[in-house]
Order: C-alpha cells, then sequence, then structure tokens
C-alpha cells in the first residue's frame, strides 16, 4: 500500500479538526510528501510541540494568481504556523502558514543547501517523540540563520560544528573536562582520554585536537579560525556519524553525507 493510501481521507480531516484547538508556533519543515492530488504531509520541527505530522491542503494546486505555494515546506524552511493541535493525534492540520525567514542564500546556494540539508537530516533522524524543546528549537534556528549569511569558510565547518553541540540536546556530548595535550578521543565513551582505546571507535590526538577546538567554539562565527583541510574535515565527519550511530539507536547512515563531502571539496 502507498504512503499515501494509508492516511486518512481529508474529509474525515476536517471534521475531526473543527473540536481541535488552534495554536501559533515558529516551525522548521523537515520532510513533505505528496498526498492526494494538490496536498502534503510535512514533517515539522516545532517550537511548541516538538516533532509533529501535519497535513496541509491545497498548496500543490496552481491559482489564476499563480503557483501553489509548496515552496513554502522544502526541508530548512522556517515558518510561522496557526495549527490544530491534539496530543493523541499522530497527523494534525495547519491551518494557516507564512514565512517566518526569508533566507537570502540558503535555498540558493548549492554548498549551503547542501549543508543545511546535512543539518535537517541529522536533526531529523535524533527526533524520537513529540517532545517541545524551545533551546533545541533555538539552536537550529541560529545555526541556520548564520548559515545563510556566512562566509564560505564558516559553511564549510558548519556540519561540525552543528554535529559537535547537538548531541548535547540528546545526552551524549563530548566531555571536555580537564583535557590533556595529546588526548584520545574515545568514542564508544564521549570523552578525551590520555592513552589510545583497546577497540577502534576512537579518533587519535591530532583529529581529536580538532575536535575539541569546535567542541570550544560557542558561535558558528568563530568557525572561520578553525582552518581544516577537506581530508581532514571528511575524516571527522565520517567519525561523527559513527559517534551518533553508536549513541544513537537505529541511527543509520547519513545519506546527505556522501553529497557534502563532493560539494565543499
Amino acid at each position: 500500500m502507498s504512503e499515501e493510501n494509508q492516511l486518512p481521507t481529508a474529509g474525515s480531516f476536517l471534521l475531526n479538526s473543527m473540536s481541535t484547538p488552534l495554536h501559533k508556533t515558529k516551525g522548521l519543515v523537515l520532510r513533505a510528501v505528496k498526498y492526494g492530488d494538490s496536498s502534503l504531509v510535512v514533517t515539522v520541527f516545532t517550537e511548541l510541540f516538538g516533532l509533529q505530522s501535519y497535513i496541509v491542503s491545497g498548496v500543490r494546486k496552481s491559482t489564476k494568481k499563480g503557483s501553489g505555494q509548496a515552496n513554502l515546506f522544502q526541508p530548512g524552511a522556517l515558518l510561522d504556523l496557526i495549527v490544530y493541535h491534539h496530543p493523541s493525534k499522530s497527523l494534525n492540520r495547519i491551518k494557516e502558514f507564512q514565512w517566518c525567514i526569508w533566507y537570502k542564500e540558503l535555498f540558493t546556494s548549492v554548498p549551503k543547501n547542501s549543508v543545511a540539508l546535512f543539518l535537517i537530516e541529522l536533526l531529523h533522524r535524533c527526533l524520537k517523540q513529540p517532545e517541545p524543546n524551545s533551546d533545541l528549537f533555538q539552536f537550529v534556528e541560529d545555526c541556520l540563520l548564520e548559515l545563510d549569511q556566512c562566509t564560505v569558510a564558516v559553511a564549510a565547518n558548519m556540519p561540525l560544528f552543528f554535529a559537535i553541540h547537538l548531541s548535547y540536546f540528546f545526552g551524549f556530548r563530548l566531555m571536555e573536562e580537564a583535557v590533556e595535550e595529546g588526548s584520545w578521543l574515545d568514542l564508544r565513551e564521549g570523552r578525551f582520554i590520555i592513552s589510545q582505546p583497546s577497540h577502534n571507535e576512537y579518533l587519535s590526538p591530532e583529529d581529536a585536537g580538532w575536535i575539541l577546538l569546535l567542541l570550544r567554539a560557542r558561535r558558528p562565527a568563530e568557525l572561520v579560525e578553525i582552518r581544516l583541510g577537506r581530508e581532514t574535515r571528511r575524516r571527522l565527519l565520517q567519525s561523527l556519524e559513527l559517534y551518533y550511530q553508536l549513541h544513537q539507536p537505529d541511527f543509520g547512515s547519513l545519506r546527505s553525507l556522501p553529497v557534502l563531502h563532493s560539494l565543499l571539496e
């Protein structure tokens, strides 16, 4: 059975949503799937409710005034939403929507858009439950806004910065207390140690040193000072993917990572 056929009908949605309260919230679009002839089912990380799924009616249908509004629901879009919300439902409905942020380059620059898709995919794979987390939302929003306006040097390091600091919100942040010079990074334990681990899931002192610099960067603007070669950046990104695989159940492999490697070269 197709994904669309598993969804309830639009008519049943209209009936069920009439008694559901309305709320205003910011939302970050993570994914959109076609539904019926003109609608979408979208996965959104909302500031108010966390991870949510919504149906948006009629946005793929063109009118005399112009094309539909499906472009507002591309991954990475930050929107102001008015939504129906019922906690017991897995799929609610968006009543009204508009741009919250009008990006300058994020959707038009191929390298920046590729970085944004990596950030969105990484976030989406970590979000498991519909739990609100305003601090996480603010962190992601700040990173996307910085990415939209930053230099090429900052954009190239943004995936590393984001992956390192995102782990804090999901309970497995790298521990940097009392790190000694020449320490190894144990990816299983998530901490820097003075001797080489007995297993293979670690970073050498050289690569661990780069991770420590990125970990100690508090704002994306500081990334311009961290000058990495493309092979080092590739190696660090692959190691961080492994770190997430070790600490996030059913994480899998990031589809956006090979594309990111090729574009950032």
